[in-house]
């Protein structure tokens, strides 16, 4: 209770949305984690601003990164690609906060990026596809599988009239 009460009151910047780290602005993935974990209510409205901050603005034609190289230092040289397992995450916190079309659309084009056995890498080059790092990453998978789970109950839930786009599936 401790620790969350302190994230709650020093890793929101001013805009309401969860950081990286205390008094500096840079977004994380890993934040994604907060309504799936559910550390907060997907209604929250910290939560839906930090998922459309990641997605909006920690991404490469749509891809999820980790974290911006240029701001974190993380005493690696080089560029690093999207990681797959921050993408399935975007999805699954798209829909949990009722962005249910945006996270299906992401969940279709990620499906696409799948080797010819159905694999991930732990990172894809946005650009081209190209599968970067470890391969097969393990972790990526379980995201996948939670992904798409979520997506296919929201939109089932949304042709029963059970849930209404833009709304939390609280």
């Amino acid at each position: 209770d401790e620790i969350k009460a302190d994230i709650l009151e020093h890793g929101v910047d001013e805009r309401g949305v969860f950081t990286q780290r205390y008094g500096h602005p840079s977004l994380d993935a890993s934040t994604l984690l907060i309504p799936l974990l559910r550390f907060l209510p997907a209604d929250d409205p910290r939560v839906r601003a930090t998922v459309l901050a990641v997605a909006d603005e920690l991404t490469e034609d749509g891809l999820v990164l980790r974290y911006r190289v240029e701001t974190t230092d993380d005493g690696l040289s080089g560029k690093e690609g999207t990681f797959t397992i921050c993408s399935f995450w975007l999805v699954s916190a798209l829909v949990e906060i009722g962005e249910v079309e945006r996270a299906a659309a992401l969940c279709h084009r990620l499906l696409e990026f799948a080797s010819p056995l159905k694999l991930y890498a732990e990172e894809i080059d946005p650009e081209s596809g190209r599968h970067l790092g470890n391969f097969p990453q393990a972790f990526t998978h379980l995201a996948q599988i939670n992904a798409v789970v979520h997506v296919i109950r929201a939109e089932t839930r949304v042709h029963t009239g059970e849930f209404r786009p833009g709304h939390p599936i609280t």
